[in-house]
């Protein structure tokens, strides 16, 4: 004889949903590991260049940069300014490896995402992440722009192709680098392993930070070089002008 009620499956009760804020370490408000304060005191990024997403003072402009010499990508797509503490936040999950930050900020872009399309963006055929090195990759343990890719994918339903972007060359790391040694530095720096395989197609690279945009710039070219159709470019933060806070 059983004294004990069966229980044919697990139960959710939202009223002892228990998540805490990765920022502050409250409880959280919302349904994410972020609570709506901490969410306000993010540095979103407000008025931006139509093109690469530069913060400028006055919405629907294009820079000065882009006017005078457009991008080979179509249009960038970030959620915040590169600044404290965001800076900070993808700091942790770039290089200690926090790896639930890295989650809860591609989860943040996806609702961005989301809203962009909502507000007529195309939606693109395929992610690209852009690729480390493979002595970058082995020392750091995880690429975390593939790793974005991944969370966005599975959130906005769009396939992401792996291994077919390469990084032919292990070049220095771009962080100490001026914008033209940036380029130079990117130089043949990657490759298609199919270069049919985006022929025809809207193709957006997922990337933690987009700074001068030189290999968002590199890796367009490599792609409208194989025919791809178009090229976005979706990442957490934008860098402002050198003085700007």
């Amino acid at each position: 004889m059983r004294c004990q009620p069966r229980r044919e499956k697990s139960v959710y009760i939202w009223l002892k949903n228990r998540q805490i804020c990765l920022l502050c370490d409250e409880p959280s408000d919302t349904s994410i590991e972020l609570c709506s304060a901490c969410e306000a005191e993010l540095p979103w990024l407000g008025a931006h260049c139509l093109i690469c997403a530069l913060p400028i003072p006055i919405h629907g402009l294009v820079c000065g940069a882009c006017l005078k010499r457009p991008p080979t990508f179509s249009r960038v797509e970030a959620a915040w300014r590169y600044t404290f503490p965001l800076d900070a936040l993808i700091t942790r999950f770039k290089h200690q490896a926090q790896w639930p930050l890295g989650r809860l900020l591609g989860e943040l872009l996806s609702h961005h995402l989301q809203h962009a399309f909502s507000e007529g963006l195309t939606k693109p055929d395929i992610l690209l992440a852009v690729p480390l090195s493979s002595r970058r990759l082995r020392q750091r343990g995880f690429n975390q722009a593939q790793m974005l890719a991944r969370w966005l994918g599975h959130s906005l339903q769009l396939p992401v192709t792996e291994h077919l972007l390469q990084r032919t060359q292990d070049t220095p790391a771009q962080q100490k680098l001026s914008a033209a040694e940036r380029k130079r530095n990117l130089l043949q720096a990657f490759q298609l392993g199919d270069p049919h395989a985006v022929a025809g197609r809207h193709v957006a690279l997922v990337d933690d930070v987009l700074t001068t945009g030189a290999t968002a710039e590199a890796i367009a070219r490599v792609l409208k070089k194989a025919g791809a159709a178009r090229v976005d470019v979706y990442c957490l933060a934008r860098t402002p002008s050198p003085g700007e806070h």
